[in-house]
């Protein structure tokens, strides 16, 4: 009896740990992008989806919002402060936290008269906002640098100013909750120098701000792959608390003309205090990655990517689910120069493409009906989905979906070429068309794209 107790008790304890493990504390949404900034209409019903997937906090800092940035200085206008109260509210009544942020960091004066003008108007705007019953605010120091990536910031003076801009505040109001920055250093390669070292003013940034104020960092770039618990506990030794993470996916405002539609996936497992999933300027079809990324931030321990993902797909978009996900595989991933996220895009379509054209270039026979079967699946997805997706939904994606057709086209035409052994010009003349709406729409770049290229390569 005793030993059948023993193992009860390991199973319950077992169970508890891997399956109930504590979310992250904070954890919400970043409306960080930019170009044009959300309507207040599609904020609001942001609020209704976190409280749905048990996100609590939103922080508000459309980078294009003249009065976040460039105007921070001035107040918002009448009509703007209702809209905002209204936000506020709405986050209110959905238990989220509405987080405000100010990014001052561009012409802040820090000394003198002008510093003390300075303060006082900030502290005029973050008061506004009190009043409207925002408790959590936000100063960030980000992409403060020039075209050649210097930037000649002062951290002690950037982290005094939040120091005081806190202080005032908590002297003021007794219900003030967190303070939350980026610093202009944000990602952990900008941190260090070439040998290691902390760089000086991330060094000053973090030893003079206040243990309490929360520090967010983007990972080892502005956009990168993913973030191990190493790079973790070493962004946390630099600024000597636990930092949160501003998570650049699913935003596509660097590649306008593709979606991220795949799964937030590669972060740390524990010991992460806040983790913001910066969005798309497209709301609706952000949810794919904001409804994962969900997931990942009510249990990363136990957290998977490519199950979050389909349960988000079935959720969001029902019957169309199946076609929607055709679709999102072929417009995950995330690249240029210096970004790069997101899962490939249709590996397995990939994988295919690769052995029929390797086998074309060897004279070796291959069985080209399963590629065959993904084209037909392509079309079929991209016809069903442009007839019956949601009118809003449409708008957000009708560009990609009919380049999404061509590219299908053109795979099923360059499949028959490579079988005949022959180009036709007529491959040529869709390859043209689909190279003239790059500009609008991009997918499956390195996947059913590169096919149509590669055999044109093969057989020009």
């Amino acid at each position: 009896m005793k030993f059948f107790s023993l193992i009860i008790f390991v199973l319950i304890v077992t169970f508890s740990t891997t399956t109930f493990a504590a979310p992250i504390p904070l954890r919400g949404v970043i409306e960080g992008f930019y170009g044009t900034p959300w309507s207040f209409e599609q904020r609001a019903d942001l609020m209704i989806f976190c409280r749905r997937h048990n996100l609590n906090a939103y922080i508000y800092a459309p980078k294009d919002d003249l009065y976040h940035r460039d105007k921070w200085r001035e107040p918002y206008p009448a009509e703007k402060i209702s809209q905002l109260q209204n936000l506020v509210n709405a986050a209110k009544v959905n238990g989220v936290k509405f987080i405000f942020a100010v990014s001052p960091g561009q012409d802040l004066n820090y000394k003198g008269k002008r510093g003390e003008s300075d303060f006082n108007l900030m502290m005029q705007k973050l008061e506004t906002m009190y009043q409207l019953g925002v408790r959590d605010f936000a100063i960030f120091f980000d992409d403060l640098k020039d075209d050649k990536g210097n930037h000649n910031e002062d951290g002690k003076l950037q982290a005094e100013f939040i120091n005081k801009i806190q202080a005032e505040l908590r002297k003021n109001h007794r219900d003030i909750g967190q303070i939350l920055t980026v610093p202009t250093e944000y990602y952990r390669a900008d941190m260090l120098k070439s040998n290691g070292k902390i760089k000086s003013y991330t060094e000053d940034f973090a030893t003079t701000l206040d243990k309490k104020i929360v520090v967010l960092y983007t990972g080892d770039a502005v956009v990168c792959d993913g973030i191990s618990q190493e790079s973790l506990a070493q962004v946390n030794q630099i600024f000597d608390r636990q930092v949160g993470v501003w998570w650049n996916y699913p935003v596509n405002d660097y590649l306008t003309a593709k979606l991220a539609l795949g799964a937030i996936e590669n972060l740390p497992t524990s010991n992460v205090h806040a983790i913001f999933f910066n969005p798309m300027n497209q709301p609706l079809l952000s949810r794919i990655a904001l409804a994962t990324g969900a997931d990942y931030a009510n249990n990363p321990a136990i957290y998977n990517s490519q199950d979050a993902w389909n349960k988000a797909i079935d959720e969001q978009f029902g019957e169309l689910a199946p076609a929607m996900k055709i679709f999102a595989a072929h417009s995950r991933h995330m690249e240029n120069s210096w970004a790069k996220v997101g899962q490939n895009d249709a590996p397995d379509f990939e994988t295919l493409a690769y052995l029929a054209v390797n086998s074309a270039q060897q004279n070796r026979n291959y069985d080209c009906d399963p590629l065959l079967l993904e084209i037909s699946i392509m079309e079929s997805a991209a016809q069903d989905l442009l007839n019956k997706l949601p009118e809003n939904i449409l708008a957000e994606c009708k560009p990609q979906l009919e380049q999404f057709q061509r590219i299908a086209q053109a795979d099923r035409l360059a499949l028959d070429c490579l079988q005949n052994k022959n180009l036709n010009p007529k491959l040529l003349e869709l390859r043209t068309e689909i190279k003239n709406h790059e500009v609008e729409a991009i997918l499956s770049e390195k996947s059913a794209l590169k096919f149509i290229d590669d055999v044109i390569d093969l057989l020009r």
